[in-house]
């Protein structure tokens, strides 16, 4: 089996220790290359390549934005993706069960399952795992910003990016259409969720499955800051669902229209500012390997 890697050195706060797991590989690998990627970009560049030079599988070594990247140039294509995670939040590679150390997550997926699942588009824009708009769309943006200037990084940089944008943040007033449902009100977070979680176990989806062909659309509406401070430990501990903010609606389409410009994001990765998000999903439209599935849940976060 032919299998590329690739590597974003700047993600995760474990960069050495990563890259020395990943240039070993696994001993199974016995046509493998590793990739560094140099620019935003640059991994799907380097996807497109390692499909054209015939791989097998490409690994995704870094956050759900190195992921991201890799997905793009193997759509389409005979490899399959998977995934090494190092960054902040790693929403589907913790989706998938894969593990979280680098020397770990390789030898799963060496000995992992191919599987198919769906992809969503965000006004043309692929995502694997969760898009947005509103205030995770401004944190992500800070959060890129603060990256490309050197800034801190890592799941406590998220936390004090997101403090300081919870004070200036201003909740827009967004019209969503997911067929026959149509809702018009101010919202502090709209995700279009494909997954189940943002990443760090923040749990947005419950019960969301992959590959079967629907979109959940979460709107949390804008209320009391003290309601959205108590509903925010539910993330991590269950139980968001039951928040009266808390709204979900399925389909395989939505339309989010806004009076101005609003931030957006692709699996946390800025995706510029719209005044009109246009939301679809492919279904079973990339292949990924996924560690086996196990006897307390055979079917994991793929349909029975």
């Amino acid at each position: 089996m032919k299998v590329r890697a690739i590597l974003n050195p700047r993600a995760g706060v474990r960069t050495r220790r990563t890259r020395e797991a990943v240039e070993r590989g696994r001993p199974s690998w016995a046509d493998y290359a590793v990739y560094l990627t140099r620019e935003a970009g640059h991994a799907t560049q380097l996807a497109c390549e390692a499909v054209a030079a015939g791989a097998d599988l490409v690994l995704a070594v870094g956050g759900d934005g190195t992921v991201n990247e890799v997905a793009r140039g193997l759509l389409g294509s005979p490899a399959a993706l998977g995934i090494v995670p190092v960054g902040s939040g790693n929403g589907l590679a913790r989706a998938l069960r894969i593990p979280l150390r680098p020397e770990a997550a390789l030898a799963a997926l060496e000995g992992g399952a191919r599987r198919r699942m769906d992809v969503g588009f965000l006004n043309g824009r692929p995502f694997l795992n969760v898009a947005g708009v509103g205030f995770d769309a401004a944190v992500g943006h800070s959060f890129h910003e603060a990256g490309r200037r050197g800034g801190r990084r890592g799941l406590l940089g998220y936390v004090r990016l997101s403090i300081a944008e919870l004070r200036s943040f201003r909740p827009p007033r967004l019209a969503i259409e997911v067929a026959p449902e149509r809702l018009d009100l101010s919202v502090f977070v709209v995700t279009f969720a494909n997954g189940p979680q943002y990443g760090a176990g923040a749990l947005i989806n419950p019960g969301a499955k992959l590959d079967d062909g629907r979109l959940e659309v979460v709107v949390f509406e804008n209320g009391p800051w003290w309601r959205t401070l108590l509903a925010a430990p539910r993330l991590f501990l269950g139980g968001l669902e039951r928040s009266p903010s808390y709204r979900r609606l399925a389909g395989s389409s939505a339309t989010v229209t806004a009076g101005a410009p609003v931030a957006v994001h692709c699996d946390g990765d800025p995706a510029g500012l719209a005044e009109r998000v246009e939301v679809t999903l492919q279904r079973r439209a990339l292949e990924i390997v996924a560690p086996p599935a196990t006897a307390a849940d055979p079917a994991g976060p793929f349909s029975a």
